[in-house]
């Protein structure tokens, strides 16, 4: 007989021919837990002696939102129900109801063609006046979790449509696993089978008390599958903190911080980005009322900056051509780069040469997509004193040669507080093209001379999201923050 573990002979006696059984009924039927018997099965399968079919269904049913709209309507029913009796502009739709609400019916009846709009007003169609088929839909699945294929194809095709409204229903998928005794296994169980006391393990124990002896050994099959052994490991955000950080400091670089409250005038005024600049708009920047002021730097710092802003200063520049006003200097928001941690270094007055990086979170108001995120990494890294240009060049095809990249170019490019600019651009096997991947420079005189520094200071940076999404070939942001355990787990170590 084939040698067989306990786990796989508990499981046969349990099976009859030509009848399936699902694992969890094993597991009843035998003592055994689920766990036991999925692996147990995963043995007999391999042996041929079962065979397992699986099948993938969807399970409907009400969410939060869906419960409160089965018995107060769809936020498109209750205005609907309102356009029976006369037509309402937006506004006078929002004195009747929640104007959140209002938003979101007046999408959905348009979307539905329940209503229209004339003269500026909305009214009912005569679609509007009739029970829609997600209507309908929810009031099936205020019975109970409903199986899709047991759902009439009417509805079927309203199912995506309410799963895209937030918690208005919950899709779950279910796989559910058949097993069946194949001929080999049906012949196995007639020639019978026992649950011999076998040894599977020699212990000390029965070494001392010779309870080994007169036993027979289970044999072990090298080739039978078993449960992945799943390692600790960081998430792959911050490995790739942790080599870029290794890296600098492997180039001979220190790592500052800085604070994520910061001023107007570090993250803006002082790297001679103008007062009237859109990046400094609300619709860009996150401001805060808390606190609301920030504490200016020293009266000579300000003064400079002012200076440079309004005319150049000593720059030999012609600066923005308007009076700088300290009062927007002064409000709080979260840092939009971090080289508002480099500026404020720089600021100390500290004598070069000076190499330094910051990695650091950094916001922004972006719309969150595949591609933006309002809250992601920046790394940025300066050297300062006796440099040129070509040391700049020569930096970055070390940095990023150190990173994997061997194939790098440069191209010209533009930056507010850098003159000459370029863009990195490395060469990405995986995908056979050029890729920019970060920006660098030479700090203009508009932003040094204010601080005292009259020396050249090359500056580097890239986004760390991006990086990941390369190395992980990604094509969505958001995969890096979402509580994926399956997706953390495939993750190589």
């Amino acid at each position: 007989m084939t040698s067989m573990h306990p786990i796989e002979k508990k499981i046969l006696l349990v099976l009859k021919e030509g009848e399936t059984i699902a694992p969890d009924e094993i597991a009843s039927a035998s003592g055994l837990d689920l766990s036991s018997v999925m692996r147990g099965l995963d043995w007999l399968s391999a042996k041929g002696l079962v065979s397992i079919s699986e099948s993938v269904e969807e399970y409907i049913s009400l969410g939060a939102e869906g419960v409160e709209y089965v018995e107060s309507g769809l936020p498109e029913r209750r205005v609907a129900e309102l356009l029976k009796t006369s037509d309402y502009s937006t506004n006078e739709l929002r004195e009747k109801m929640a104007p959140a609400l209002v938003g979101i019916a007046i999408g959905w009846l348009r979307k539905k063609e329940m209503a229209d709009f004339k003269d500026g007003k909305l009214r009912l169609t005569e679609k509007g006046s009739q029970p829609t088929p997600d209507e309908e839909l929810l009031i099936i699945l205020k019975k109970g979790t409903v199986k899709r294929s047991e759902i009439d194809p009417v509805f079927q095709e309203w199912i995506k449509p309410l799963a895209s409204r937030k918690n208005v229903i919950k899709v779950e998928e279910k796989i559910s696993r058949e097993i069946r005794l194949t001929e080999k296994g049906a012949g196995l169980l007639t020639n019978g089978i026992t649950e011999s006391d076998e040894i599977g393990q020699l212990t000390s124990e029965m070494l001392k008390n010779g309870d080994w002896a007169g036993r027979s050994f289970r044999r072990y099959d090298v080739e039978s599958s078993v449960a992945a052994q799943l390692s600790a490991k960081s998430h792959p955000m911050t490995r790739m903190i942790e080599e870029i950080a290794d890296i600098f400091v492997s180039m001979g670089f220190e790592e500052i911080s800085g604070p994520i409250v910061e001023s107007n005038f570090w993250n803006f005024d002082a790297l001679f980005v103008p007062q009237d600049h859109p990046a400094r708009e609300m619709q860009d920047t996150f401001y805060l009322e808390k606190p609301g002021k920030a504490e200016l730097p020293s009266s000579k710092i300000v003064d400079s900056v002012s200076s440079v802003h309004g005319d150049g200063g000593e720059t030999g520049s012609s600066g923005w051509g308007y009076k700088w006003d300290p009062h927007p200097a002064s409000k709080t928001l979260l840092r939009t780069h971090t080289t508002s941690t480099t500026i404020r270094r720089l600021a100390e007055g500290r004598k070069p040469p000076i190499k330094v990086y910051s990695i650091g979170r950094v916001f922004r108001n972006e719309r969150i997509s595949y591609k933006h995120l309002p809250e992601f990494h920046q790394i940025e890294g300066i050297v300062a004193g006796d440099v040129s240009f070509k040391n700049l060049l020569a930096i970055l095809k070390e940095f990023y040669g150190r990173m994997g990249f061997d194939k790098i170019r440069f191209r010209p490019a533009y930056f507010p507080y850098t003159e000459p600019s370029l863009e990195v651009e490395v060469y990405f096997e995986q995908k056979k093209s050029w890729i920019e991947l970060g920006g660098a420079g030479i700090f203009r005189p508009e932003v040094t001379e204010p601080l005292g520094i009259t020396y050249p200071v090359l500056a580097w940076g890239l986004g760390l999201e991006r990086l990941a999404m390369l190395r992980l070939d990604l094509t969505d942001i958001r995969a890096l923050y979402r509580s994926d355990i399956d997706w953390l787990r495939s993750l190589p170590l």
